[in-house]
């Protein structure tokens, strides 16, 4: 009985999946080919690089201050000593405040990739539902964020149709 009810449901659930349209997309393609993303990109390396220097330079500015301190410590009195440790301490914890202020989980890097990079993915789920729609697709998988996909058919890949959907056609 039990072997009875398993293959009907395994009957009727590939009776309801033939009957479903897929389709693949490339997203790593499309965002190659999409020049305001490109463009993005290279503004938020640049920024990340400034960012990045300033943190540098004040963990510099902390090592050189301990550095000295190395140095300095058998000509300081106590009350000296522990003046340059609290302001040795006291860079450090500027230099790492600042690295999560700009780098951190809400930082400003993520608020600025945010900022440039949600439009374009709007503009590209938009175009990709619309396409779905009009195919009758009932589900697009991205073949290249999926790693449980290993064979997609080249005839149900719909990247170039998303990129004339938005403008950037071949």
């Amino acid at each position: 009985m039990k072997k009875l009810i398993m293959m009907s449901l395994l009957a009727l659930m590939g009776l309801t999946a033939s009957a479903q349209k897929f389709a693949l997309i490339d997203m790593d393609y499309i965002l190659k080919n999409i020049p305001a993303y490109e463009r993005a990109n290279e503004q938020l390396n640049q920024v990340s690089k400034k960012w990045q220097a300033e943190v540098e330079a004040l963990n510099t500015e902390a090592s050189t201050m301990y550095k000295n301190y190395q140095n300095e410590v058998v000509f300081l009195s106590q009350e000296q000593k522990k003046k340059r440790q609290d302001d040795i301490l006291a860079k450090e914890k500027e230099a790492s405040d600042l690295k999560r202020k700009y780098f951190g989980p809400e930082g400003e890097l993520f608020k600025k990739r945010e900022s440039l990079m949600t439009p374009i993915q709007e503009e590209i789920y938009n175009a990709v539902k619309d396409i779905s729609e009009l195919r009758g697709y009932s589900l697009v998988l991205d073949r290249a964020s999926d790693t449980g996909i290993i064979f997609g058919s080249p005839k149900i890949d719909i990247s170039n149709e998303v990129l004339e959907k938005l403008g950037y056609g071949k």
